[in-house]
Order: C-alpha cells, then sequence, then structure tokens
C-alpha cells in the first residue's frame, strides 16, 4: 500500500494511492499515526479497502499533501552513513552509527517550502531513505529488524551548518527548525518495495543534478540501525529512522552551496516517489 495524507497543515486526512490515483480515506477514520500502527492498523486498512474500495472518493490533484505518517513521538537520523558524504565533509568514517534527534515539529509536506530560519547563513539539503517503525521496538535483534518496519518514505533532512558544526553542542540545533523535515510524498508499506537496499536515491537543485547514490552503499544497513537505535531508546509504532545521505551536499562543495530564497529542489527515490520544495525566507515582521 502507499499510504498519504491530504489536506492544509494541521488538518490532515489520510488517504492512498491506487492505480496511480490518489483517494480519501476519511470514512476509515483513522490517521496514520503511533496508534494506527500499534493496533494492527496497516492489516484493518487491507480488511477495510477488501469492501470499501469501489466507494473510495478521489482526492483532487491539486490537493496538498502532507507528511504521510502524523506526528511522530521521535525522529531519528543517522548521520555519515555514506563513506562518499563522510569524505566530502572531511570527517572520519563512523566506527559506531552517528545518532541524532530531529525534533518533529520539524516535518511538513513533500511539496511543501522550506523557510530559512532568520539567521540562517548555511542551510544544505539531504536526501535520505527514511524508515517508518511499525511496532515497540526495543533490544531489537538484528536478524528480526525488518519485522518492526511498517514502511518506507522519502525524506530531505534539511540541515542548517553553522547551528549544527558551530554553535557548541549536538548537531540537533542544526536539524530541527520548522520546515525543515519534509516527508513523502507516501509511505509504502515494504511489500510495495522489491528490495530496500538497492534504492536509486537522488536530489537536483534548480534542475542541476547533486546527489545520486544508491541505498546500496549505505554503510550501516537498515536492519543494522534498527537494532542499534533500539538499544538505547525504545523506537515507537509511528517513529521514523532516517538513514542518512550520499554525497553532494551543499556544504560539500567547493566553494560551499547553501540554500537562497528562491532555490528549488526536487529529489526522489526509486518506488518512493518525488518532492519539490521551494526555498523561502522567513517572513518579515510587521507591526
Amino acid at each position: 500500500m502507499f499510504l498519504i495524507r491530504h489536506g492544509q497543515p494541521g488538518h490532515e486526512k489520510p488517504g492512498i494511492v491506487l492505480d496511480g490515483q490518489r483517494y480519501d480515506l476519511s470514512p476509515f477514520g483513522e490517521d496514520y499515526d503511533e496508534r494506527f500502527f500499534a493496533s494492527d492498523g496497516l492489516r484493518r486498512l487491507a480488511a477495510y479497502l477488501d469492501v470499501q474500495r469501489e466507494l473510495l472518493l478521489p482526492v483532487p490533484a491539486a490537493a496538498r499533501l502532507g507528511p504521510p505518517v502524523a506526528r511522530p513521538s521521535k525522529i531519528v537520523c543517522a548521520g555519515l552513513n555514506y563513506t562518499d558524504h563522510a569524505q566530502e565533509m572531511a570527517l572520519p568514517l563512523p566506527t559506531e552509527p552517528v545518532i541524532f534527534l530531529k525534533a518533529p515539529s520539524a516535518l511538513s509536506g513533500p511539496c511543501d517550502d522550506i523557510v530559512l530560519p532568520p539567521s540562517s547563513v548555511k542551510t544544505d539539503w539531504e536526501v535520505e531513505l527514511a524508515v517508518v517503525i511499525g511496532r515497540r521496538a526495543a533490544y531489537v535483534a538484528e536478524a528480526d529488524a525488518l519485522s518492526y518496519v511498517a514502511g518506507y518514505v522519502l525524506h530531505n533532512d534539511v540541515s542548517e551548518r553553522a547551528y549544527q558544526l558551530e554553535r557548541g553542542g549536538t548537531w540537533d540545533k542544526g536539524k530541527g527548525c520548522d520546515t525543515f523535515g519534509p516527508l513523502g510524498p507516501w509511505l509504502a508499506t515494504p511489500d510495495e518495495l522489491a528490495n530496500p537496499a538497492s534504492l536509486r536515491i537522488w536530489l537536483t537543485l534548480n534542475n542541476m543534478p547533486q546527489q545520486e547514490g544508491s541505498t546500496a552503499n549505505l554503510i550501516f544497513s537498515v536492519p543494522y540501525l534498527i537494532s542499534y537505535v533500539s538499544q538505547f531508546m525504545t523506537l515507537l509504532p509511528g517513529d521514523i529512522l532516517s538513514t542518512g545521505t550520499p554525497a553532494g551536499v551543499g556544504g560539500g562543495q567547493q566553494p560551499p552551496r547553501y540554500l537562497a530564497p528562491g532555490d528549488v529542489l526536487e529529489l526522489g527515490i526509486t518506488g518512493l516517489g518525488t518532492a519539490r520544495q521551494v526555498v523561502r525566507a522567513y517572513p518579515a515582521a510587521t507591526d
């Protein structure tokens, strides 16, 4: 299944993509949140569709898509998880996964604007494969890790490098600004992806290629990351685990190239659709 959420920010409704067409699932009566995933929601939704599919109403093509998962308890990210990205950032390869948290309030829709913070000088892009957790995961064995996956989703881990690397403390402060987590367009359940470990992943800036890679080149695989993170914190249903970005970010270029108002990012992953984000300045204060 390909799950979507549609509607204005804060008022999204559940939906689904069937044969390339978006349909509303408001009558199903549940959002795609922690409770949905924890209560075997994917199975119940499949049973609902078996009976109600012919009665579903289409979602207008112009309707806004929100993040396909409602506010998760946390977003856990892996840093420096592609060799070429670590090298371009002039950082040593990790011997264990580099883990940081991204604020759930950073989530936005796949085609929502990226709004630069007022003091931003080094906001950057990072196309990533993200995993949505389907059931409570604590101290998970790597061999069992994929059984905890509800689905996969396209993520842009937008990052303010000055906040992240020059302001002291942890990376988190450069990752959690509003609009810094565009997610979607859809959540693809595991049966929809033939091999999540070998997916093309790409990003362009103003129609110019910047990132081109494959999830086959992850240093730490999806099962390893799920198992690893679950040793330090319990992953709850609906939580998001983002797996890192390949080379081609702005901070790795010579000279660095950071985002400016008017820039347009387009990105995608095989089987997970594409997204488009326009960069905007933070609105000026008015009296």
